[in-house]
């Protein structure tokens, strides 16, 4: 994956912009399941396995992903510890940290509104 390099033009921070950084960001952060992890891991530090066992229905593989690309975003901190079995830790950035106040929003919204909008699908199905 080639990543692109910030240089301080406005265009690369412009979300409306298909070829900026910004929207690649955000393309990155703006998934199910990054959102589920920044939420899950808190101001935690948890090891793999936890993550995991706290958020159902997330596989090996996709969390594996998502962890690389928090981790390369600069959102998440990894630890490898030299024991046998490695122990690794995962825990949140202090940019990480501001994201997951947004998304800490996105959850309560969600929350909030579940009723309104089982009854909008309810309308829109039948």
């Amino acid at each position: 994956m080639v990543t692109k390099q910030f240089s301080g033009s406005p265009d690369e921070a412009d979300l409306r912009r298909a070829d900026s950084l910004a929207r690649e960001i955000f393309s990155d952060v703006a998934n199910k399941w990054a959102l589920l992890i920044i939420e899950t891991l808190g101001d935690r530090t948890l090891r793999f396995s936890e993550v995991l066992k706290d958020i159902d229905g997330i596989s090996h593989k996709m969390l594996t992903q998502n962890l690389r690309m928090l981790e390369r975003n600069g959102l998440v901190d990894r630890t490898v510890y030299p024991t046998v079995p490695p122990r690794v830790e995962y825990t949140l950035t202090e940019p990480g940290q501001g994201l997951r106040g947004t998304v800490h929003l996105m959850c309560d919204w969600t929350q909030r509104h579940l009723g309104h909008i089982e009854e909008a699908r309810g309308r829109f199905s039948g």
